[in-house]
């Protein structure tokens, strides 16, 4: 089982005519949907609302296959992303989180000790920005990082904590990652003074053992040991880039879980590399292709595939 840790929110996405809509949202959220459509066992661990909101983003968790067994659920009006979405499909976002529930997770609420079944933990987004959540889940990498696969999805958010902070923060979980899954600007940012082949190299040799670059239509770059590899992105009309990212994390580990390869030791042969990023793109091209976070089932793949 995979357990996917962080934020589940709100976008109110802006439509062309000035209205909005409310779509379901949240980094961990969408992979843990993503996860569970491609056919992984998977739990969401986060913080929810009880309030109308709160009551659809458990039931679309529930619906594609996720345990909410880890999850909890409070009083706090559910958080709220305001997506404006441009021309090309990229997102830009804001966050109304003052005394939301995302942010609310503490460390009493943790379990006392994961299932024996769970071999991976998914760490990322806003879970590592607001606290006490952020704080909550870094206690929990360094808790269980010893025994389970840590994926690490930074998706850096500037502007809502004090920046050297969270630039150490999430250089220290880099460090104690097994993989790090990080967009080009991301990784930008975290490594200002090269470029993301650079940065990949930096990541490896702070001890993780794969490092992978979403680079848009351009697909995905991959260091893992002395490879690096290259995969280019599938074609598609792109409606928008909303979830894409998030996809393409899920679709990478439903690799390795299909392949047996969820190991705090992982390791690769060249040709499985090029395979899950191959997957992985797959995924985040076909998400592109279709309004919001709405990720491809198993069968999907299968039949794009063919």
């Amino acid at each position: 089982m995979i357990v996917v840790c962080g934020e589940a929110l709100i976008d109110m996405i802006y439509n062309g005519d000035g209205t909005q809509r409310a779509a379901p949202g949240g980094g961990p959220f969408n992979t843990a949907r993503a996860l569970s459509r491609l056919g992984v066992p998977t739990a969401f661990l986060g913080h929810l609302s009880r309030d109308k909101f709160g009551r659809e983003l458990a039931d679309l968790l529930v619906a594609d296959g996720a345990s909410l067994e880890m999850a909890t659920i409070g009083a706090e009006p559910t958080t709220i992303a305001l997506a404006d979405v441009g021309s090309e499909g990229f997102a830009e976002y804001q966050f109304l989180i003052q005394g939301t529930s995302a942010p609310n997770l503490t460390l009493e609420m943790l379990p006392v000790q994961l299932p024996p079944e769970v071999n991976a933990l998914h760490v990322g987004t806003l879970g590592l920005v607001l606290e006490p959540m952020a704080s909550t889940l870094v206690e929990l990498v360094r808790r269980e990082r010893d025994g389970r696969l840590i994926m690490l999805d930074p998706n850096i958010r500037v502007g809502m904590v004090d920046e050297a902070e969270y630039r150490d923060r999430m250089l220290t979980l880099v460090s104690e990652s097994t993989i790090v899954k990080a967009s080009n600007t991301d990784l930008a940012w975290l490594y200002p003074d090269g470029d993301y082949k650079a940065a990949v190299d930096r990541i490896l040799a702070s001890g993780v053992k794969l490092a992978v670059v979403t680079l848009g239509a351009d697909g995905a770059f991959a260091g893992h040991r002395d490879l690096r590899v290259h995969v280019p992105a599938p074609p598609v009309d792109v409606v928008d880039t909303i979830g894409a990212g998030d996809a393409f994390g899920a679709a990478l580990l439903a690799w390795l879980y299909d392949h047996a390869a969820i190991r705090p030791d992982l390791s690769l042969e060249p040709e499985e590399l090029n395979a899950a990023l191959a997957y992985a793109c797959l995924a985040a091209s076909l998400t592109c292709a279709r309004a919001g976070a709405d990720p491809p089932t198993k069968a999907e793949m299968l039949e794009f595939s063919a």
